[in-house]
């Protein structure tokens, strides 16, 4: 296990190169400057001397005036010394963006990820266990409803029914905090950022119901007319013990696989329900960076998605050898 997890270690490193170059190409011959479009606003300032030598200035303050190789080592040398440069955009340290939008967006895709997995893997086995019953049809039938229910709409609607208007006001419209909660004791803010999130939350996790759970449903399926599944019952055991016990932990290896490109995906997936409900996380950030062509914000959240990408793929792997010791993973190189 050891040794299998160092070479994976290992070949993160020339991964994360290539996912970087690829971003950084992307980003630089991209058609467009962010300068240039804020001059542009600015009518005959684009044209003049004073405006070009603005933006000579700019391209060389962040490097844009330098090939994209030389550009590329640049910021990878800064990378190496955690400095991730400054935003075009505000002049803010790049890492105090971050800083303020990753435990947002975190906070808001790992209380979604649990929700959906506690309440999709339950659902997925008891269709299986009810295969063809009034349940298992009326709950794929009611999952699916939900399923194709476009997020942007679901968020309107309980912004609308739930957070005031003429309706209920039961929750707030937006943002992750109430102003006045800043100088609450530590659990009373707690509660007031759940109770931010809680429609968030709904709109981020309802749509994944339906496929985790039938997802689930389909393994558990499979599993349960295997050759030792029919060996437990014929030696008596219990249809629970048979289900929970033998069953249960190797339909989940397809679900790890599925959870390591969750989160990666949750972390940048996020940016209409943050849109919707103006919650400064990484999503809305990301967004708004593209938009302004904002390289180092652009670059600092690449890099952060290949990271977390990678260790989600590593963390997978081991958890292989854990939900079905029969994986041997030092064979895999």
């Amino acid at each position: 296990m050891a040794k299998y997890i160092i070479k994976r270690l290992l070949l993160i490193v020339p991964t994360f190169i290539g996912i970087t170059v690829i971003t950084y190409m992307m980003v630089r011959l991209a058609p467009g400057d962010y300068t240039t479009l804020r001059m542009g606003a600015q009518g005959d300032l684009r044209t003049s001397s004073v405006g070009k030598q603005i933006l000579e200035e700019e391209k060389k303050l962040f490097g844009l005036d330098k090939p994209v190789p030389v550009g590329y080592a640049e910021w990878l040398s800064r990378l190496v010394r955690l400095d991730l440069g400054v935003s075009r955009r505000d002049g803010r340290p790049v890492t105090a963006r971050i800083g303020d939008a990753l435990p947002v967006t975190l906070s808001l895709n790992i209380i979604s990820l649990i929700l959906m997995y506690l309440v999709s893997i339950p659902a997925g086995m008891l269709s299986a266990v009810k295969k063809d019953s009034l349940y298992d049809r009326l709950s794929s039938l009611f999952l699916f409803i939900l399923y194709s229910l476009p997020s942007f709409w679901v968020g309107l609607l309980l912004l609308l029914f739930l957070a005031g208007g003429e309706y209920l006001n039961l929750f707030p419209l937006g943002g992750i905090m109430s102003d006045w909660a800043a100088d609450l004791p530590f659990m009373d803010r707690a509660i007031n950022v759940l109770w931010h999130l809680v429609l968030p939350v709904a709109t981020l996790t309802y749509g994944e119901f339906a496929f985790l759970s039938r997802y689930m449903r389909a393994n558990l399926l499979e599993v349960i007319t295997q050759q030792y599944i029919m060996t437990a019952r014929a030696k008596g055991l219990s249809g629970r013990r048979v289900i929970m016990v033998h069953a249960f932990k190797n339909s989940l290896v397809p679900l790890v696989t599925l959870m390591s490109t969750l989160l990666p995906g949750l972390l940048g997936g996020s940016v209409i329900v943050e849109s919707i409900f103006s919650i400064p996380g990484m999503g809305l950030l990301a967004f708004e960076s593209i938009l302004s062509r904002d390289i180092p914000v652009i670059m600092a959240i690449a890099s952060i998605s290949a990271v977390l990408t990678l260790l989600s793929i590593l963390i997978a792997d081991i958890m292989y050898a854990v939900v079905d010791p029969r994986i041997r993973l030092e064979a895999a190189l």
